[in-house]
């Protein structure tokens, strides 16, 4: 299994049988690391309905013929739009060719338009995914909170973290979340993609490595094997 972070939050999953995008938001990304228009997937996930999550998931679902996987809210949204979409809600999981994903619970908030008309597009969640006998959680936007010891029953190959603070939890409290957690690996997220969140990676990755932690800092365009 190949895991490609595009900036931010967006990353691409490649199983042995299909490409999951997880929060596209390319365009107006200035870490981006391809453009909207050069993804290819078969499938998107998404955490909440914030536009810096959500951004380019009707065009890339258009041009991939992709299923977008959400909330009811934001599956029934898109879906509306001509998407073809899959609505969950948090404790509840599906199984799809690919794998099972099943929706958890997050501590944020989640709408459209914010500053303008908003639009509230229901619960913000992370994601377990569990395919090719590997289980990865991605957190999405998150403050810490203790029911991350539940997701931890069954073993995390890898978790996908925020760092930023100011919006999600920073790295002290995202390093309490991996002591939860208990991954394999972590990558952190949702960080230096503007001043407000702009964290030291590498420093978090030395803090977890005192903890017991493996982290890697993968920069925009970096990939790994899980």
């Amino acid at each position: 299994m190949k895991i490609t972070y595009y900036g931010h939050s967006c990353f691409l999953i490649e199983t042995s049988t299909a490409r999951l995008l997880i929060d596209p938001f390319l365009t107006g990304n200035p870490l981006a690391a391809l453009k909207a228009s050069e993804v290819r997937c078969d499938y998107i996930l998404i955490t909440h309905g914030h536009e810096d999550h959500t951004g380019d998931a009707l065009a890339v679902a258009k041009a991939n013929n992709a299923a977008i996987i959400a909330n009811y809210e934001i599956a029934e949204y898109f879906g509306a739009q001509g998407a073809k979409s899959h609505g969950m809600n948090p404790g509840g999981a599906f199984r799809f060719p690919f794998g099972r994903v099943k929706l958890t619970y997050a501590q944020h908030s989640s709408s459209i338009n914010a500053g303008l008309n908003p639009l509230y597009m229901g619960t913000a969640c992370g994601i377990i995914i569990e395919a090719d006998n590997r289980r990865i959680y991605h957190a999405g936007d998150t403050a810490l909170f203790l029911d991350m010891q539940l997701i931890a029953r069954g073993g995390l190959d890898l978790a996908i973290i925020p760092i930023g603070d100011n919006f999600t939890m920073g790295p002290e409290d995202a390093l309490d979340a991996l002591d939860f957690l208990k991954p394999r690996l972590a990558v952190p997220v949702h960080y230096n993609t503007w001043e407000p969140i702009a964290q030291d990676a590498a420093a978090f990755a030395r803090d977890a490595a005192m903890r017991g932690h493996k982290v890697n800092p993968l920069p925009p365009g970096g990939s790994l094997e899980l």
